[in-house]
């Protein structure tokens, strides 16, 4: 086929192509480079070096000569800027790691790469992010995206005015626009499933611990997960089946669960599914538009056989102060090594070590990362812990508790991945309005429950909307199968914003 044709495949189709012969990896590879060259103007890559690049491909084409690539082998990926990447920058988004090379590979990174048992894929460069991950909306970032001189907000392909959806907001933006077939991304509180919601394409977080956060830059090490983000269900599919496993050696929290091909029960039929709707979902605060889409794909899902089910999450509201306090807590703990001594930034002008911490904590983190530490200290400071970060822990424990009642009588729950359509641009300068978009995504992260967003329709001015989909503990092939069944019955997740 014709290479000026390789952005429209999906990874399974461009692995088949690849894997026939049909296209090099080689050239697959200088054909999404090109293209992320032309769509510079989104913001979505933070660091590309061709000359990596390429020699990657031609090691993934040297493997899939031999016969000993795996499925994926050759097919492009581009990695969040959060996990730890040989031959790239990895920055976190922050001025306090500008510059900064990775001697070793993220587990994640490792799995997925042209290694000695990994899937074979090869790096395009490093994606854009909020600082730290810390942000909904991906005007965080403290590094200047490629091709430009200054940070940048990274731009929704959708409409360029408004924000990609955040923390990922560069992952999701890529695979909009069709620059990468595949992307990595973290969720901590939402950050895969919003900006895939924002940006019309799919994304799932496993369940806490199925993915290595080994070389993933913490922000709230009970929180952070990574997931893959692509066009499809089955696209998620085929990169999750290669993420997961076991890797108690190097991460504390990974899960002594074995590793699962998600790809195996993608087409069982979905008949009878019994499909959770939260009253507390579909409350004041959830945009009309974004409604009517979600309602319209719960009736496809009742074509389909799924039952609907009403249920209820009486603590839903609960996760948003909840989140915001944890999730500081555990941030100003993790980046108190960021303090000028080991890497990274290091103030210039200081009288003594401890003017040195300050200086360069001052000038190395920006606002919105400060906010969180400020608070993170707060709540854990002598006379507040027990009032703060203590209450947190145990309403967090409810809110467990809500999802395995609720799943008593359901099979997995679905509702809106984001209250709203993408905002403008600047238009949440509130961080609080900001922490409260979060609303519908928190509750799972709390939980460390796998959760999915899909293409559901479009709002007001053709802004995409997700819908999300919540599984029970390891349920995550009971969703990719959910989602793709609906994927076989919807072409949502085949639009594409315009001139991409």
């Amino acid at each position: 086929m014709s290479t000026t044709e390789l952005h429209h495949l999906s990874v399974a189709e461009l692995a088949a192509q690849l894997k026939n012969k049909h296209v090099s990896a080689v050239e697959a590879a200088q054909h999404f480079l090109a293209r992320a060259q032309a769509h510079q103007n989104l913001g979505a890559f933070v660091a590309i070096d061709e000359a990596t690049t390429l020699a990657q491909a031609k090691a993934a084409d040297a493997l899939i000569a031999s016969g000993q690539g795996g499925r994926l082998a050759g097919v492009p990926i581009a990695h969040k800027d959060i996990f730890v990447t040989q031959g790239f920058p990895t920055t976190a988004a922050s001025k306090m790691l500008a510059g900064y090379q990775s001697p070793f590979d993220a587990t994640v990174v490792r799995k997925l790469g042209v290694t000695e048992g990994g899937a074979g894929m090869v790096t395009l460069g490093k994606l854009n992010c909020d600082e730290f991950a810390m942000g909904g909306a991906n005007e965080n970032s403290a590094i200047a995206p490629v091709g430009f001189d200054a940070p940048q907000p990274v731009r929704n392909p959708w409409n360029p005015e408004r924000v990609p959806g955040g923390s990922s907001g560069g992952s999701a933006a890529a695979v909009a626009a069709r620059l990468a077939p595949a992307v990595t991304g973290t969720d901590t509180g939402g950050s895969i499933r919003q900006p895939a919601s924002f940006c019309g394409i799919t994304g799932i977080k496993p369940t806490y611990g199925r993915a290595s956060r080994y070389g993933m830059i913490a922000f709230a090490s009970s929180l952070d997960q990574a997931g893959p983000m692509g066009r499809s269900a089955e696209d998620c599919a085929l990169l999750l089946s290669e993420m997961c496993g076991p890797d108690l050696d190097r991460d504390s929290t990974s899960l002594d669960h074995p590793a699962e091909d998600f790809t195996l029960k993608l087409n069982d039929s979905i008949e009878g599914l019994r499909i959770g709707v939260p009253a507390e979902f579909f409350g004041e605060g959830l945009a009309d538009d974004v409604r009517a889409a979600v309602d319209a794909a719960l009736k496809e899902y009742e074509k389909l056989g799924a039952k609907l089910v009403p249920i209820s999450l009486p603590r839903t509201e609960l996760s948003v102060p909840v989140y915001y306090i944890l999730a500081p807590a555990e941030a100003s703990s993790n980046l108190s090594r960021f303090d000028g001594v080991k890497f990274g930034h290091r103030a210039q002008h200081f009288t003594d070590l401890n003017d040195m911490y300050k200086q360069t904590r001052a000038e190395g983190f920006g606002d919105e990362v400060k906010r969180r530490i400020m608070i993170g200290a707060y709540v854990l400071s002598e006379g507040y812990y027990d009032a703060y970060y203590l209450q947190a822990q145990k309403i967090r424990r409810m809110i467990a508790d809500d999802f395995q009642a609720a799943f008593k009588d359901c099979d997995v729950i679905a509702g809106a991945a984001a209250p709203t359509t993408a905002w403008a641009i600047g238009g949440k300068a509130d961080p609080v309005s900001n922490y409260l978009a979060d609303v519908f995504t928190l509750p799972a992260s709390l939980a460390g429950l796998p959760g999915l967003s899909l293409p559901a329709g479009f709002g007001n001015g053709g802004l995409p909307v997700g819908l999300q989909l919540i599984g029970n503990y390891f349920a995550e092939s009971q969703l990719l199968n959910a989602a793709h069944r609906f994927q076989q019955a919807t072409d949502f997740h085949l639009q594409r914003p315009a001139g991409i």
